[in-house]
């Protein structure tokens, strides 16, 4: 890790393109001479500066942390040491899952600057999902990055000190931490300054949402979970606008929100942003039932990715456990062994349970909190779109509030299913 000399100043195209060509290796991977290089700022997401530098023999991304919240402006700051913890993330994760993240070419601390290999021709996937492209290799690659990044820094895994000493290095973190806190666990259920919906369409909803005393306890729950269990290193941001894909490439990006916290947190945030995409579809619709077999993929690749990532999962468990839970030891014989497999298939229930829950969460945020997604937003006709979101928080409500009754993930891809031709009533 390089670590730079100075203070912090955030870089602009002429101050990069000079730091860019004072590092020897970056200068050679792009090749040419500096001031042909084309330097573009690319930055969609809420938070950083991210540029793409393109030079006559190859290109690199270059991602640097602002002192505030981009999305807000100066008068939300929000601390640097960010792009520290999204470096680590990623070295670990790169060390974990190997070719499932964007290779690391440069950090640097004091610039809160990193730079990474630029991935080309892939696209952010939530834009591919609206525009009704299948990936096929997804399920596959995001099932391991999960499995192999979450078993591998839990209990399951590591000794008690070792656990202890990871949750330490991402302590630093809690300001992301209560950026979700508050944004996803507890705005969007009271009167927030923030909030924002498709309005008039949701106003009724909206208020529904801040008198639910029921949604209140049960999303009160789920926030206890988010801040008090740490089960292992979290991305902490898994949505599909921080995985860029091909047909047959997925990478994981943007884990600047790591932390060590709740499994089913990660495992819901992807299952809650394809249920999205699966609602969101019919208002993208320029024929009527001309998504219908996309659809149909979505809710397929639902299903896969839970049932994927739990056999995984599982397997990392028979295979690799070297941890401090659950000791060998205490699991002695064919009873021992039979025992230990009932638990392990329990322990998975619960961890459902959870992914369930924090799904249902992810995607009440995205309709009534600060920041939405573009599978909603980019449907152009106010009141379709409010109709694809009143029908992804039905199904949401029915999740966090009757998390048990859903056993499995076809009860959740049934109950999404069903919905989908339902006539909400709407305000307005």
């Amino acid at each position: 890790m390089a670590h730079g000399q100075g203070d912090y100043r955030i870089l602009q195209e002429a101050a990069l393109r000079d730091y860019l060509a004072g590092l020897p290796d970056l200068k050679a991977l792009l090749g040419g001479e500096p001031a042909s290089w084309a330097i573009t700022e690319v930055g969609d997401g809420n938070l950083n500066l991210v540029f793409i530098v393109k030079g006559a023999s190859g290109g690199i991304a270059v991602k640097q942390a602002l002192p505030y919240v981009r999305l807000v402006g100066e008068s939300w700051p929000l601390p640097l040491s960010r792009a520290h913890y999204e470096y680590l993330a990623l070295s670990r994760q790169a060390a974990l899952a190997p070719g499932l993240v964007p290779a690391l070419l440069h950090h640097n601390e004091t610039l809160a600057l990193t730079v990474m290999e630029l991935l080309e021709p892939h696209i952010i996937m939530r834009k591919g999902l609206v525009a009704g492209t299948r990936y096929p290799r997804f399920v596959d690659d995001i099932t391991t990055f999960m499995a192999r990044t979450l078993f591998f820094t839990s209990d399951l895994a590591l000794t008690a000190a070792e656990k202890k000493e990871a949750i330490a290095a991402f302590a630093g973190n809690h300001a992301l931490c209560k950026i979700t806190e508050d944004l996803i666990f507890t705005d969007p259920y009271r009167t927030a300054e923030q909030n924002r919906w498709t309005a008039p369409y949701l106003d009724g909803l909206a208020a529904a949402l801040r008198e639910d005393m029921e949604l209140h306890v049960a999303i009160s729950r789920l926030k206890l979970k988010f801040m008090a269990s740490p089960e292992a290193l979290l991305h902490g941001d898994l949505h599909t606008g921080s995985i860029m894909a091909t047909a047959s490439e997925t990478r994981v990006i943007d884990p600047e929100f790591a932390f060590y916290g709740p499994m089913g947190f990660d495992v819901g945030a992807v299952l809650a942003n394809l249920l999205m995409g699966y609602f969101a579809s019919a208002g993208h619709e320029r024929a009527p039932g001309e998504r219908r077999e996309f659809e149909t993929w979505v809710l397929e690749t639902v299903d896969q990715v839970w049932n994927e990532f739990s056999r995984k999962f599982l397997d990392l468990w028979r295979s690799e456990a070297s941890g401090d839970a659950y000791p060998v030891s205490l699991f002695t014989g064919q009873k021992g062994a039979m025992r230990l497999e009932a638990e392990r298939q329990a322990y998975m229930q619960r961890l459902f349970t959870d992914t369930v829950g924090f799904a249902a969460a992810k995607t009440i945020r995205r309709i009534f909190g600060l920041a939405h997604n573009i599978d909603f937003e980019l449907i152009e006709d106010p009141r379709k779109r409010a109709i694809s979101e009143a029908r992804a928080v039905r199904l949401a409500r029915g999740m966090m509030v009757e998390a048990a009754a859903f056993r499995t993930i076809a009860d959740v891809t049934g109950a999404a299913r069903k919905l989908r031709d339902w006539q909400p009533e709407l305000s307005g």
